[in-house]
């Protein structure tokens, strides 16, 4: 089992930033790739960024690419996901993901066995 807790969330303003942090524990040794995905009411989950655990691959949805870095810190067992210049439209609950199977496909939702609770991320327009 792996639990993930995300943190760093909260209310910014248009072209503010945010980091978002994910601490995990557990069998986090088994883990091939970590993840976010973010979901807005009424929407689907939709992937936003992604890295392999131990290559350091990096992989990002074309809406925040530019603007959103992914990296790990592996000492730690964390995620981040730095954002800048944020927009209204980034808005929505994000979470963090981990991957315990190799798939080539790392912005599907179901190739993640692992999610945390999700934290809030408001931008203000």
């Amino acid at each position: 089992q792996v639990q993930l807790v995300e943190s760093g969330g909260g209310l910014v303003q248009a072209g503010g930033s945010l980091r978002l942090s994910c601490a995990a524990s557990g069998r986090t040794f088994s883990t091939i790739t970590m993840g976010w995905f973010r979901q807005a009411p009424g929407k689907e989950r939709e992937f936003v960024a992604a890295i392999r655990w131990r290559s350091g691959d990096t992989y990002y949805a074309d809406s925040v690419k530019g603007r959103f870095t992914i990296s790990k810190d592996n000492a730690k067992n964390t995620v981040y996901l730095q954002m800048n210049s944020l927009k209204p439209e980034d808005a929505a609950v994000y979470f963090c993901a981990a991957a315990q199977t190799y798939y080539n496909n790392y912005a599907v939702p179901r190739n993640y066995g692992y999610w945390g609770q999700g934290t809030q991320v408001t931008v203000s327009s």
